[in-house]
């Protein structure tokens, strides 16, 4: 066939676009409200971004166009499942979702602080864990006080429950 019938257009190849945090099949999709509130913003900027593009030359946008499009998609659907759980007021009794726990690591006076949020929000850095974690599922219901060991690939860590808020 001559390549005079042949559609540059049709010959793109399908833009890739990372998939959301994983979020195992059946699994309810909890969300704090700062977490709702974030995938709304985060909602706002890709239709901001689209409009943007589709304003510009499209035969150069449509790579990109494609790749906001699909984004938004992933991203609504997640909105569209999310359940919002408010934290509980004053404070909790045993780890639930939402709550911020220290943890004593080890035999060390070393500390750390986590909350417990939705997959969307967990962000290590910002001591955030995703309740689906295996730290945060070993934390669920237990109370300060209380003594968990984590089993890694290369041994296991023991963490003591210092405070739940």
């Amino acid at each position: 066939m001559s390549r005079a019938f042949v559609n540059e257009d049709d010959q793109r190849e399908a833009p890739f676009v990372p998939p959301r945090a994983d979020l195992p099949d059946g699994v309810p999709n909890y969300v704090t409200p700062n977490g709702m509130e974030a995938l709304l913003h985060e909602k706002e900027l890709l239709l901001s971004e689209l409009k943007q593009l589709v304003a510009g030359d499209e035969h150069d946008k449509q790579n990109a166009i494609a790749v906001v499009n699909t984004r938004l998609l992933m991203l609504e659907n997640r909105i569209g499942s999310a359940q919002v759980i408010e934290p509980e007021e004053g404070k909790p009794e045993v780890v639930r979702f939402g709550a911020y726990v220290t943890l004593q690591i080890g035999n060390t006076k070393q500390t750390q602080q986590f909350q417990i949020v939705g997959v969307d929000e967990a962000n290590l850095k910002k001591g955030k864990i995703a309740f689906t974690s295996p730290l945060a599922r070993l934390l669920m219901n237990r109370k300060a006080g209380e003594t968990i060991t984590l089993n890694l690939e290369h041994g296991s860590r023991v963490f003591s429950i210092m405070d739940i808020r």
